[in-house]
């Protein structure tokens, strides 16, 4: 009796849920539901049941009324500690009977219920942009990928040059690389600044790498860019001689004017574009043929620390980076071309061992002079050349031409007593060696206007080039 009085009201009850309580086709129970999500919180505009798209999974959130909404890939999800919904990702299911309010869903690996599986439709992918500087990038990168193919190849055939021998450290490599560079390197060069200090530089001198380099680029119609979102690097188009010259107080030895002026000019690019801050100068450079290149870099530090240097003077002790920065021919060029300078006697038909001329800088030079000067006919080293006797016609007859350091690190110290000995000791078989060596790269120092492919634009602007490999640029705008 105690038990069917507890057990009649539990009955009413149930009897009253029945006929008053709601659909229970709109409760679903899960036991272990695979996959589970992080809920999200809903809104006041939030519909009784949630339906995200995640990766062909369709994510569900069920509440007692029935209902979903689909919501796209870029959705944020909102986390809360008191979810009003349970989350799980199942695979779409297709829907029949909306007036019934129900949601059947479809578990993997399950039987469906109420309805038959349908596949869901495949969604079409979200393709990003990719921008001008993404695309550059990616050239360097099958331009890297293509340099090392090359080094375990057959060598490509070319109509003007094709490299071999010792002489490089790997010609296969150096000659995709070459191609490469011909293919795709561009350069932007800042139109800003005004003459005689920008866009120009000597012709004439010890210094005419500047102004040729200079001329050469802004002429240039392969490598050069009018549209800087093209660029692989960027030409600050200042010559150091010229900044010596007309900015530089003369015997004042103060480097303050030439300074202010290239950090007024970076100042003035990074104001006026965006490419100096993107990389911090990475992929900016200048030229330097002056002693005091090293020295101008100074006035910005990115200009020192992160920029493409192209120094004469490639002095480690004073900061010249061989990973980034790059050597520039010093190249005298006394009337502006090489016309009559290339060429001479055969390596057998030259007479004289060694010849030098030059003036006494630096602590080597006197110490040469001092042994050999008007000591050895085969040696012929002068301070000044005898009135009537070429320069150019001294080196054409010699062997050896000595090349001591001055007050720059530009050239290498010898053995001076020993050198006559060291010369001799150099078999003709093995000078005739070397002597063909010479020619065979003699072309990567030649000057022409206009330039031709090798020679030493080209090869100054190669060296820029592999630079630019060693690194990649990003736009985080």
């Amino acid at each position: 009796m105690k038990l069917l009085w507890f057990m009649v009201p539990l009955v009413l009850v149930a009897g009253l849920i029945s006929i008053f309580g709601p659909n229970p086709a709109t409760w679903l129970f899960f036991a272990n539901p695979p996959l589970l999500f992080n809920s999200v919180t809903s809104s006041s505009s939030t519909t009784p049941s949630e339906v995200m798209q995640r990766e062909g999974l369709v994510v569900v959130a069920v509440d007692a009324h029935g209902g979903e909404r689909v919501i796209s890939d870029d959705t944020d999800f909102n986390h809360s500690s008191t979810p009003p919904f349970s989350v799980q990702a199942i695979p779409t299911p297709q829907q029949h009977n909306k007036d019934e309010q129900n949601i059947s869903l479809i578990l993997p690996n399950l039987t469906p219920v109420n309805e038959s599986y349908v596949p869901p439709p495949e969604r079409p992918k979200l393709q990003r942009k990719f921008s001008i500087l993404d695309r550059t990038e990616a050239g360097l990168l099958q331009a890297r990928a293509a340099i090392r193919k090359a080094r375990n190849e057959n060598q490509t055939q070319d109509k003007d040059y094709v490299p071999v021998g010792p002489m490089y450290n790997n010609a296969n490599a150096f000659h995709r690389s070459y191609l490469e560079m011909e293919k795709q390197f561009k350069v932007f060069v800042y139109e800003e600044g005004e003459p005689p200090v920008f866009h120009n530089g000597p012709c004439k001198s010890i210094y005419s790498m500047e102004g040729n380099f200079i001329h050469a680029i802004e002429m240039n119609e392969q490598f050069r860019t009018r549209d800087p979102e093209k660029a692989h690097v960027f030409f600050l188009p200042f010559s150091v001689a010229m900044l010596v010259q007309f900015v530089y107080v003369r015997d004042s030895h103060d480097f303050g004017p030439i300074k202010k002026t290239v950090t007024d000019y970076v100042n003035v690019i990074a104001g006026k574009y965006p490419y100096w801050n993107r990389s911090l100068g990475a992929d900016h450079f200048y030229i330097a043929c002056h002693d005091w290149g090293p020295e101008t870099s100074r006035s910005v530090p990115n200009l020192q620390n992160n920029s493409i240097r192209v120094l004469c003077n490639a002095n480690t002790s004073e900061g010249f980076k061989p990973s980034k920065d790059v050597s520039f021919p010093e190249i005298n060029l006394q009337t502006g071309s090489i016309n009559g300078f290339i060429g001479g006697p055969s390596a057998s038909r030259r007479s004289l061992l060694a010849f030098f001329a030059g003036g006494l800088h630096g602590p080597i030079r006197p110490v040469l002079l001092e042994h050999w000067e008007n000591k050895d006919q085969d040696m012929r080293v002068h301070k000044y050349l005898p009135k009537g006797v070429s320069y150019y016609d001294m080196l054409r007859k010699s062997k050896f031409c000595l090349c001591p350091s001055g007050y720059e690190v530009a050239s290498p110290r010898v053995d001076i007593p020993k050198l006559k000995d060291i010369l001799l000791s150099i078999s003709p078989r093995q000078y005739i060696r070397m002597h063909r060596r010479v020619v065979q790269i003699r072309r990567h120092f030649e000057v022409h206007s206009p330039p031709k492919r090798y020679d030493v634009f080209h090869m100054i602007l190669h060296s820029v080039w592999l630079r630019r490999l060693n690194f990649r640029v990003h736009d985080d705008q």
